[in-house]
């Protein structure tokens, strides 16, 4: 009971992070798929020294907490690479040393060359990245760590949306099912309403706003208790 509110506790304090930060926002946006959403999740709006810190430190405890062995923290160009460099830090101080690196948009031909910079690709090689939708860049990611002699290990976003892909699956199960292993996230749209639920008369997020969010969830979201930000049912 005591670790399960500590993980819960963690959790609203990510989540605070994330608002207050601007990376999580509200209102109505459109999506790469045409679709609108009443919310959007941008971890590039992470921009200061003690934000980084906070969110690599909850990268690392995810990582821990799913008990995969990995040599390596691959980080896809560009919002991936501040999330391995943080989250490798972050391991390091709980006694983990793991390498770190990330892949160039464009091979450099020119110093010391090459496609990828940091720690060599080998190795157990864990993906870090900040959210799926249509796991495009997760994918060639993947690819390229495979293609440079790395075996991938797993895969660890912040946020999984929960979204029903056309076959009826969530893109993380997509994801998984296709490279053959675990994909996981830190939080997952059933954690974000319950956040506003808990703490919507202590800040200015509406109780229509949080309508909203639930009227999304339930047509386009995976809603039968499936725990998807554990990885497993």
């Amino acid at each position: 009971m005591v670790a399960q509110d500590t993980k819960a506790l963690q959790k609203q304090a990510l989540l605070k992070l994330l608002i207050d930060e601007q990376v999580l926002q509200f209102g109505d946006f459109e999506l790469k798929s045409g679709r609108r959403s009443p919310y959007f999740f941008n971890l590039g709006a992470i921009n200061s020294g003690a934000a980084i810190q906070h969110l690599g430190e909850a990268y690392a405890a995810r990582l821990m907490q799913l008990n995969i062995d990995f040599d390596l923290l691959f980080g896809p160009a560009y919002k991936g690479i501040p999330i391995a460099v943080a989250s490798a830090e972050a391991l390091a101080r709980n006694g983990r040393n793991v390498g770190w690196a990330f892949n160039r948009k464009e091979a450099k031909a020119h110093g010391e060359g090459g496609q990828f910079v940091g720690a060599d690709i080998r190795g157990r090689v864990m993906l870090v990245d900040d959210v799926l939708t249509a796991g495009t860049a997760l994918r060639e990611a993947a690819g390229l760590v495979q293609a440079a002699g790395g075996e991938l290990a797993g895969v660890l976003i912040a946020l999984d949306r929960q979204e029903l892909t056309a076959t009826g699956e969530t893109a993380v199960a997509a994801l998984g099912a296709e490279l053959e292993v675990p994909v996981a996230s830190i939080l997952s749209l059933q954690d974000v309403i319950e956040y506003l639920d808990l703490k919507s008369p202590q800040d200015n997020h509406s109780a229509d706003m949080l309508a909203r969010v639930k009227v999304y969830q339930a047509q386009h979201c995976l809603t039968d208790g499936v725990d998807t930000a554990s990885g497993s049912r």
